[in-house]
């Protein structure tokens, strides 16, 4: 029995024909049909949204909605093919799940997990997961980061300049000492053993990540194998900064 952790729905083979605007993706299914699918990331895909490369979508029986189909996975052809989430609304979800089941250890201390609280000091922000426990025990803060870009074998974050990810970074820093501030990578891909922060494209965000660490910020570069059958946990990627 395989430890997924989240199955994908059915899901239908294609090949990517182009990205345009952000949230549509052009895709030719392998039965011939060429179809418009909605791209639910709205970062750049570097290294990833390649032409031609092989996709898988999932389709809603929604009649509301303007697109049936939602682009899911990407496979890049690097040292091996892998294939790669490109679902941003998709690693909260997993990492709930992952959260009910404690899969983390280096959390511990929590019996409660609630998501996108209200925080920071013009309480405009919402953090992804508050975990609380006893009074005794600190909350903890908790913020997830889709990480797709890589250079060789070490995930890397962000892959554009991110201001919003900058003022995540300033507002975790804002509860410590006081309760717990954790930033989970989600790397959405099971080929990257490390991790780093993305210097070229964002180095003030580099620079926030490794002075919020000297305070006492923790991070979770998280891996993930991701498949078309679905996502499994595998553990820690090593953090280099």
């Amino acid at each position: 029995m395989t430890d997924w952790l989240y199955r994908y729905p059915k899901l239908y083979p294609g090949f990517l024909l182009k990205r345009y605007k952000r949230f549509f993706a052009d895709v030719q299914l392998t039965s011939g049909e060429v179809v418009t699918a909605h791209c639910p990331n709205t970062g750049p895909m570097t290294g990833v949204s390649k032409i031609g490369s092989p996709v898988q979508l999932s389709q809603s029986d929604n009649p509301n909605r303007k697109l049936a189909y939602t682009l899911e996975l990407i496979q890049v052809q690097e040292q091996e093919p892998t294939w790669v989430g490109v679902n941003t609304a998709l690693p909260n979800r997993v990492i709930k799940l992952a959260l009910e089941k404690f899969l983390f250890p280096e959390l511990r201390d929590y019996t409660q997990v609630k998501g996108e609280v209200i925080y920071g000091k013009d309480k405009k922000s919402r953090v992804d997961f508050y975990l609380t426990g006893s009074e005794k025990q600190s909350p903890i803060y908790l913020e997830v980061k889709n990480t797709t870009w890589t250079q060789g074998n070490l995930a890397l974050f962000p892959d554009t300049e991110t201001t919003r990810g900058q003022k995540h970074l300033r507002e975790l820093m804002e509860v410590l000492p006081h309760s717990r501030a954790v930033m989970l990578y989600f790397i959405n891909r099971g080929d990257c053993p490390e991790f780093a922060p993305g210097d070229s494209t964002d180095p003030v965000y580099g620079k926030l990540l490794r002075q919020a660490i000297t305070v006492g910020l923790e991070v979770l570069p998280c891996r993930f194998d991701v498949s078309p059958e679905g996502i499994r946990y595998l553990g820690l990627a090593k953090l280099k900064t």
